[in-house]
């Protein structure tokens, strides 16, 4: 990802357009234990993405190691 200009400022509004565009997998867990027992795990996975990128899918070979 590069900008045209890069002394140019990235807004709030270019940095989400640019990430829906391609999509974000957030991924992470939290564990709560007390005395070292462990009472609640949560795991994350989430996709965020456009429609649009969603409806096209990914790119042939791109992210199954190929």
């Amino acid at each position: 990802m590069t900008l045209a200009h890069p002394d140019d400022e990235l807004s709030l509004v270019d940095l989400l357009d640019r990430l829906l565009a391609g999509g974000v997998v957030l991924t992470g867990e939290v564990t709560i234990s007390l005395a070292e027992v462990d009472l609640v795990h949560v795991s994350l996975r989430a996709l965020i993405s456009s429609v649009s990128t969603l409806a096209v899918g990914p790119d042939p070979g791109e992210g199954d190691g190929a």
